[in-house]
């Protein structure tokens, strides 16, 4: 049994030892610990620590590509390299080490395929207020949109088997930690989160420049993910509330007209037809992306059989 952690790295010189000097050494129920970090256009010697430290693989980019293009590009090497478990950390040492073994652990017990750590964030020193209640929020978003009840959606620190790794996708630049909770709850992957500890902030995050930002980024990526696996329910929500309300304004005009007072209010006649057919039409839509849904699905079974015959040729 393999485990391969893969950590994020973007500047990441001063910290990086820390992280890696905390990782594990020895899990029980795992043979071999090997580290693979990804150079996301590192300015500084991110990649020379790492190599000095003895990092077993480094997958480097030229230019910045962001969190999410070096994740599955770290998954990727993961699995080419024989992973059978793949845990994801970050280089600025926010999650203790040793709690790779709470990860790792329902997996290899054969109860869970993906593993989410549970930050205590109430107890956070260096969350503001503001950002333990965002942070909170979001996660309620997000177990609503993928129907399970992970309680801390936007944590990075998180366990991959090898076959759940092998149906990952990720369609957003931004970030991968929505978006594969809302994949895998839809498509019914086993999945559990463990209470985890977290370490003194080191370096403030770089993944957003503003709380705003952060808000707005994470809300179009978690509405993105919901209308791409229940376009249907989306579209017909959105189509209702259109349809509803040319109803009513429709109901409203043939009120005026029984009392002849018709004439006077054609502007509401006019409202109510459009209304109507935008929502008509808004259901039309989501039938046709609900067919798209459906080849979508087929093309993620066909990805994940090629997938696991590519990357299973690679460890012969």
């Amino acid at each position: 049994m393999k485990l391969i952690i893969q950590i994020p790295c973007y500047n990441e010189a001063e910290t990086l030892e820390i992280a890696l000097n905390d990782l594990p050494k020895k899990i029980e129920g795992i043979d071999d610990i090997e580290v693979l970090i990804i150079n996301d256009g590192s300015k500084d010697n991110t990649v020379e620590v790492a190599k000095n430290w003895g990092v077993n693989y480094v997958v480097d980019f030229k230019r910045n590509k962001g969190l999410a293009k070096g994740f599955m590009a770290g998954i990727d090497a993961c699995l080419r390299n024989g992973a059978d478990i793949i845990v994801n950390t970050d280089a600025d040492n926010q999650y203790n080490g040793a709690d790779i073994e709470k990860l790792v652990r329902p997996i290899l017990d054969g109860k869970s395929d993906i593993v989410i750590g549970e930050r205590p964030i109430s107890e956070t020193e260096h969350f503001s207020p503001l950002k333990k209640k965002l942070q909170k929020f979001g996660s309620w978003v997000v177990r609503k949109a993928s129907k399970s009840d992970i309680p801390d959606a936007p944590s990075g620190f998180r366990a991959y088997s090898r076959d759940a790794a092998l149906k990952l996708n990720v369609a957003n630049e931004y970030t991968y930690t929505l978006e594969t909770i809302v994949q895998a709850g839809r498509n019914k992957i086993a999945m559990t989160s463990v209470p985890i500890r977290t370490n003194s902030e080191l370096r403030p995050s770089r993944l957003f420049s503003s709380m705003f930002g952060y808000v707005k980024k994470s809300m179009l990526t978690i509405f993105r993910a919901f209308m791409m696996y229940k376009p249907l329910m989306f579209f017909t929500i959105l189509g209702s509330v259109m349809f509803a309300l040319g109803a009513i304004i429709g109901i409203r005009f043939l009120i005026f007209l029984a009392q002849g007072a018709g004439s006077g209010h054609i502007q509401s006649l006019i409202l109510a037809s459009t209304l109507l057919l935008i929502g008509f039409q808004t259901f039309v839509i989501g039938l046709q992306a609900d067919l798209i849904s459906a080849n979508r699905k087929i093309l993620e079974d066909i990805q994940y059989r090629v997938r696991k015959m590519d990357y299973d040729k690679d460890e012969k």
